[in-house]
């Protein structure tokens, strides 16, 4: 392993992210899944949201086609670690669209693909995608409470 340089004097030494290891063949370097992997653990994710009481309905609001949901979501998560520019949607804008989703909601969907993660594959790959998720439903929920309106910080009407 290459040693790094120090940091310069004051700063912190950097810690690096973890990295999705262990490259499959034909994968951009760094990523350990192929397409195959993620249209399984997409698969199973939503196998468990549509048993899930909370997040099931909200999704059975929305989603008709499953199949077609799910291949979708695969794309997404192929652009997101594969780098293949198959996806072209906006999840904040569906998001925001689908009027029943709430900020709250995100921690139980994470959990549960985290639980998937963990089933699905070896854990330092888990982890690296879980962190993905958790960066990217960060984001979901942040524009999900802004799209609320600003809070009143000066408590006043």
């Amino acid at each position: 392993m290459e040693q790094q340089p120090d940091p310069p004097p004051g700063r912190a030494p950097e810690t690096p992210p973890e990295t999705l290891p262990a490259t499959p063949p034909g994968a951009p370097p760094g990523t350990p899944l192929d397409a195959e992997a993620i249209a399984r653990v997409v698969a199973t994710f939503y196998a468990e949201v549509r048993r899930h009481p909370t997040l099931g309905p909200v999704f059975a609001r929305h989603v008709a086609d499953w199949p077609a949901h799910e291949a979708r979501i695969a794309a997404f998560w192929r652009n997101a670690i594969l780098r293949e520019r198959g996806y072209d949607g906006n999840p904040m804008a569906v998001h925001r669209a689908a009027g029943n989703v709430r900020p709250g909601m995100f921690p139980a969907w994470l959990a549960l693909f985290d639980a998937v993660l963990a089933r699905e594959l070896p854990p330092p790959t888990a982890r690296a995608w879980s962190a993905l998720a958790h960066r990217i439903g960060r984001g979901l929920s942040l524009g999900l409470q802004a799209y609320g309106g600003m809070p009143n910080l000066r408590g006043g009407p």
